[in-house]
């Protein structure tokens, strides 16, 4: 099961309140999601392996808040193990037709974020049938795969595990590694 989270009221120009902003409202979303899975698991005999989050893609939130992306990470991460889900998605920018404000920091943040992050996945979405292959952000992926493979070594290389680079990302993803809340959904939502 995965819980989408619209963080698009937590933007803030004050990075750190933006952050206790994600932190509160993913608490408060999510506090029920893990015993409700436990409680059907129960119920019907059938094992739900992995609860999840899929939240807005926090370069959006980086666009209004500037700073260092890694501090949204670790809100993430955080708010995670505190509500007791396995993965959180949405560290992620949707760059098909260019960078915005706030691709770029966190892009180059990515790995950082999944070499010190326990729970948090990203994605970056680098094209689409209709805009066409942004090819300056294909040419960056590639460095960040290395990186993140190189700076979790010691671990399998399993930050590059937590990455996807999608090209036709649908608007909303609930699938780990790459899962996010897309823009158009509502405040919170269920998938099972």
């Amino acid at each position: 099961i995965t819980m989408g989270i619209s963080l698009l009221d937590c933007a803030d120009s004050d990075i750190e309140r933006s952050c206790r902003r994600v932190y509160d409202k993913i608490c408060r979303r999510a506090q029920q999601l893990v015993r409700t899975g436990e409680d059907i698991e129960k119920e019907y005999g059938i094992p739900i392996i992995n609860k999840r989050l899929s939240v807005t893609p926090i370069a959006m939130l980086c666009a209004v808040s500037g700073g260092n992306p890694l501090l949204y990470a670790r809100a993430l991460d955080e708010a995670a193990k505190t509500v007791g889900v396995n993965f959180v998605g949405g560290f992620s920018a949707l760059v098909q037709k260019g960078f915005a404000a706030g691709d770029r920091p966190l892009i180059e943040a990515i790995p950082e974020a999944l070499a010190e992050t326990e729970r948090v996945c990203s994605s970056v979405n680098v094209g689409s049938t209709r805009a066409g292959i942004n090819m300056d952000a294909v040419a960056l992926m590639g460095r960040i795969v290395r990186e993140c493979a190189e700076k979790t070594a010691d671990n399998n290389c399993f930050g590059a595990a937590k990455l996807v680079i999608f090209c036709n990302a649908v608007d909303d993803n609930p699938f780990m590694a790459g899962a996010f809340h897309g823009v158009g959904e509502g405040d919170c939502k269920l998938n099972v």
